[in-house]
């Protein structure tokens, strides 16, 4: 999984274009993926609760990637003598990330851009997909990192991807935490994330979320809400928190069990099930009319208030003579 992150800026360093790129990574994941993976297996790993190691292989991801990146670079060897045909895509989409990392010590969050999407996955339909994801880290990286290295790969594979990409987006949020989980139980990890992703297929908006993490439609000038973020103070969600026997208590904001400010997320193995990995989702139609999407964590929504999103991100654009397209 952590392969095809690396990969992708390794290539596009290399003045590979993008397009290309998912193209051969996808080609390079299908020659591991018709070797015998049992060479990777792990040997006697110890899991803790029963049914585990049913659900969830464990493989040595060193030799793994080294794999994958031996078969990348045969790939690439081939393609270069003779490129096959690539379908490319139909709609062009402007793409503009920042990260800042403030006063913390580390840079806790992550983000994942993949116009490309239907070539990283193999999808050859006539439909456009592309993906997008924010994760905002809380008590260390590895659940943000986790997340951001395979809760795509979880889309990607979802077998309802084609015929319901709104339910394939929205189960993977639960997939990955419990993967995450698994790995925090062996690993003794007690990091959490909170996340937002929009899936576009065609003319249509997919998006789920856990956590405070937002993503926001601007039409026609105007800022749109699309989703309520999980907070503790939530009705629904106080009232979800205390029937499980936890408690909701303010402690400088609203808290679960007086620790976490967000009530769902991937991760926080110490304050499940309080805290949920059971993602909330919603989809939308696209007309046309649509001036940009924004996803962003918390800290950026405590700073800037929806109304003021549009005229911050016009000054930004005058200011640096970006043309919107």
């Amino acid at each position: 999984m952590q392969s095809i992150l690396l990969s992708l800026p390794f290539l596009t360093s290399r003045d590979v274009s993008p397009l290309l790129a998912a193209s051969l990574i996808h080609a390079a994941v299908d020659e591991v993926l018709q070797t015998d993976l049992t060479e990777f297996k792990l040997q006697n790993v110890e899991t803790e609760g029963e049914g585990d190691e049913e659900r969830f292989t464990l493989l040595d991801g060193e030799s793994l990637q080294r794999c994958f990146f031996n078969k990348l670079r045969d790939v690439c060897s081939e393609w270069q003598k003779q490129l096959p045909p690539l379908r490319p895509l139909t709609r062009f989409l402007l793409v503009s990330i920042h990260a800042i990392r403030n006063t913390r010590r580390k840079m806790e969050d992550r983000h994942v851009l993949l116009p490309e999407f239907n070539q990283l996955f193999g999808l050859s339909d006539d439909v456009d997909r592309a993906y997008f994801a924010v994760f905002d880290g809380h008590g260390g990286v590895d659940a943000a990192n986790y997340s951001a290295t395979h809760l795509h790969v979880n889309v990607g594979l979802h077998e309802e991807i084609v015929k319901n990409p709104a339910e394939a987006l929205k189960c993977s949020f639960q997939k990955t935490d419990e993967m995450f989980l698994f790995k925090a139980k062996r690993e003794k990890l007690r990091s959490g994330t909170t996340g937002v992703s929009a899936l576009i297929v065609g003319n249509k908006l997919h998006i789920a979320w856990l956590g405070d993490s937002q993503v926001m439609l601007v039409q026609q000038g105007k800022a749109v809400t699309l989703m309520e973020p999980h907070k503790p103070e939530r009705e629904d969600e106080r009232a979800r928190i205390e029937t499980l026997g936890g408690c909701v208590t303010y402690m400088d904001c609203w808290r679960v069990n007086g620790t976490l400010a967000v009530s769902r997320a991937i991760g926080d193995i110490c304050q499940k099930p309080y805290v949920s990995g059971d993602a909330d989702g919603d989809s939308f139609e696209l007309t046309g009319s649509e001036d940009y999407l924004l996803l962003a964590c918390d800290g950026f929504f405590d700073a800037i208030k929806p109304h003021e999103v549009v005229d911050l991100v016009l000054d930004h654009l005058m200011q640096t003579k970006v043309n919107l397209v």
